[in-house]
């Protein structure tokens, strides 16, 4: 069991404590709120919530039915955020996402220009829905805008509101129809959600408040302005050396190529390991939780619990391990099983003290 740092709240002023007393509680709110529509998925609608809070981006896999659309647009009823739906179709182009420019005559003097029409990637949360029935070409539309958080169109750049997050959904490749998501479009998501079947007792409750008359009332509970001081406030969460350590031992073991730190059963599990950028998620990922259970510090128990949302899209299993049924998740938990939290080398250079706390 990990202990919380020495003096990690004397870090924190009297107003940033509160702040992570009531980010704690908004996040039982938003529990409550999205239960009266949604089911069950806890551990879904926590991660949903790490990944907005670590102004990050989250694609939801699962079969077709299991309310992951209502999910995302209950969860922007619960923020008090501009809400926008994008349906993915196999017709659709890259500007009925961004938005286009047409030309428009002034009335008055008869002169025409370009006007820029907004796409409904102009909202703070966009839902691409079913992302994987659309060709590359579209899916990459979505590049600059998870990443720059912009949309350029001619020479003009366009700022998306802040705050802002592409929550996407697919079905699995096995289904029909479907365009596998470029490995470059999965890393620009900080989590891959599985949505899994409802067990008996919540199906139950699905079947039941479906077919009534019933209609829950989604009451907000934070804005956008809150969101964004939660956001700062993740950003400021201290992580301890060895927690940094530990996030990279398991992210480096990961990459077939690397000499030291690679479990023997990896090159003939894995073709291709994770980059930095899941140890940057692994960190802001740690730190949101901690925040959303009104702690000061991460701690390597946080890294643990989502590393599975973390690394699944990022490491690529051999075809032999395919054959075997040995999924990436499989992998996550073999790994897990193999990295020690602590180890004795878990040393830092002082000029890189603090290094990742800044990311």
């Amino acid at each position: 069991m990990s202990i919380s740092p020495n003096n990690t709240e004397e870090n924190f002023s009297a107003d940033e404590l509160e702040a992570l007393e009531n980010c704690k509680s908004a996040t039982a709110g938003i529990r409550n709120e999205l239960s009266k529509v949604i089911i069950g998925q806890r551990e879904v609608i926590d991660q949903l919530l790490i990944a907005i809070f670590s102004r990050g981006h989250c694609l939801l896999e699962g079969v077709p039915g299991l309310a992951k659309t209502l999910m995302v647009s209950t969860l922007a009823k619960s923020l008090r955020l501009d809400f926008s739906r994008i349906q993915f179709t196999p017709d659709l182009m890259p500007s009925d996402i961004t938005g286009t420019e047409v030309i428009q005559e002034d009335k008055l003097t008869g002169t025409r220009e370009f006007k820029f029409l907004n796409g409904p990637i102009f909202a703070n949360i966009v839902l691409a829905d079913e992302i994987n029935r659309t060709p590359p070409k579209t899916q990459a539309a979505l590049l600059e805008s998870m990443q720059e958080r912009q949309v350029t169109i001619g020479k003009n750049r366009h700022e998306l509101p802040d705050p802002f997050f592409v929550l996407a959904t697919q079905n699995p490749i096995e289904q029909e129809g479907t365009y596998t998501l470029p490995e470059a479009q999965q890393d620009r998501f900080m989590f891959k959600v599985f949505v899994d079947y409802p067990d008996y007792a919540e199906e139950y409750k699905v079947a039941a408040s479906t077919t009534s008359a019933d209609v829950a009332d989604v009451s907000d509970v934070l804005s956008g302005e809150d969101i964004s001081k939660i956001q700062d406030l993740v950003r400021r969460v201290p992580v301890p050396p060895h927690v940094i350590h530990y996030a990279l031992r398991i992210v480096r073991a990961t990459r077939v190529a690397e000499k030291e730190g690679v479990p023997d059963f990896i090159p003939d599990l894995l073709s291709w390991g994770a980059g930095p950028r899941a140890v940057q998620f692994l960190l802001l990922g740690a730190k949101a939780k901690a925040v959303m259970e009104g702690r000061s510090y991460a701690t390597a128990e946080d890294i643990r619990a989502i590393a599975h949302p973390v690394l699944r899209h990022r490491i690529i299993t051999t075809f032999k391990a395919e054959s075997d049924g040995i999924t990436s998740d499989v992998v996550v938990d073999k790994l897990l099983d193999e990295i020690s939290e602590r180890h004795d080398d878990d040393k830092i250079a002082p000029e890189l003290a603090g290094a990742f706390n800044a990311a």
